[in-house]
């Protein structure tokens, strides 16, 4: 009764020590070695963050310039401008990216799709201070005399109200500039994900007589919905950090303000501390610091509701 019973332990013990359970061992280490890398950097970049910028926290009012008293006076104007910058970036990229990311995986034909590819992808691929260069050389001046037609016609509305900036450094023309650095994130991402849709979806939907767009909005978009979203996301957090393009194109005023047309918005957080760090003080560096760590949990929070939206929506689709 003892014979039958070794041969398979011995079987077993010889595919657990086969060359390829150890490369799977190997792998898994190397991996979560990586992964733990990875978090000791951030919490290493928090921890810095933290102990330089609580001293920005409590200085002196006149380390905060004239028009803020504490560090939330200073800071909030370019947390606004953060975030009224990179939602604009976003506004004008998103439904073009998942046109462009559309067009390319269901629509053009290979000899098409692959050029048109290869060519946003390009795009990341250009540094910040050349999308900086040319908005501020080609696209600023070119946007004055739109600015002036919207004022002109929508000048009732807040956006667009008096005065124009005649130099069209704005955060319009600033939002136009971070929407082609975040485009080839998106498309690149999107475009994955929408050619991912099982086969065998698209083809049910086309033979029970739906048209290309509805098999696209029935088979596809469901599908690829948590994978939009983190391109979207991923998107914002550029978006969010950039920093030499916002320095170079924005004419920033340091008011609040919802005009886009006019110098009188803030620049953003991460524009600021390139533009600010080397003229400052030890205070004010504090100062910068601590700006720097509001971004930091900005960016943060931002990945994390990405990641929760997406987990999210793939549990509906394991339902």
């Amino acid at each position: 009764m003892s014979a039958p019973t070794t041969a398979p332990t011995s079987a077993q013990d010889g595919i657990r020590r086969s060359p390829a359970r150890q490369g799977d061992r190997i792998f898994a280490s190397i991996s979560r070695g990586a992964g733990l890398t990875i978090l000791a950097a951030l919490a290493g970049v928090f921890v810095f963050l933290t102990v330089q910028g609580l001293p920005g926290l409590v200085q002196e009012a006149r380390f905060y310039g004239p028009d803020a008293a504490s560090f939330l006076g200073y800071v909030t104007p370019l947390l606004f401008g953060t975030v009224l910058v990179a939602s604009l970036a976003l506004l004008i990229a998103v439904p073009l990216a998942f046109g462009i990311a559309l067009v390319v995986s269901h629509y053009a034909p290979r000899w098409i799709a692959g050029p048109v590819a290869y060519v946003v992808d390009l795009l990341a691929a250009v540094p910040s201070v050349v999308f900086g260069l040319w908005g501020i050389n080609v696209l600023a001046p070119k946007m004055v005399p739109i600015f002036e037609w919207l004022n002109a016609h929508l000048g009732w509305l807040p956006f667009f109200a008096s005065p124009v900036n005649p130099t069209g450094k704005t955060i319009l023309t600033t939002a136009l500039v971070l929407a082609i650095m975040v485009l080839p994130i998106i498309t690149a991402i999107s475009r994955e994900i929408f050619t991912q849709t099982p086969r065998l979806h698209e083809e049910a939907a086309l033979a029970l007589g739906a048209t290309r767009w509805e098999m696209i909005r029935l088979a596809v978009l469901p599908y690829a919905k948590s994978g939009m979203v983190s391109a979207v996301m991923l998107g914002l957090g550029r978006a969010l950090g950039e920093t030499m393009a916002v320095a170079m194109v924005l004419s920033g005023g340091g008011a609040i303000s919802f005009n886009l047309i006019t110098n009188s918005n803030p620049t953003s957080i991460a524009a600021n501390i390139a533009s600010q760090y080397k003229e400052t003080t030890p205070g004010q560096v504090h100062i910068l610091i601590a700006t720097g760590l509001v971004l930091f949990l900005v960016t943060f929070l931002v990945n994390a509701a990405a990641r929760a939206i997406v987990a999210r929506g793939e549990r509906k689709l394991t339902r």
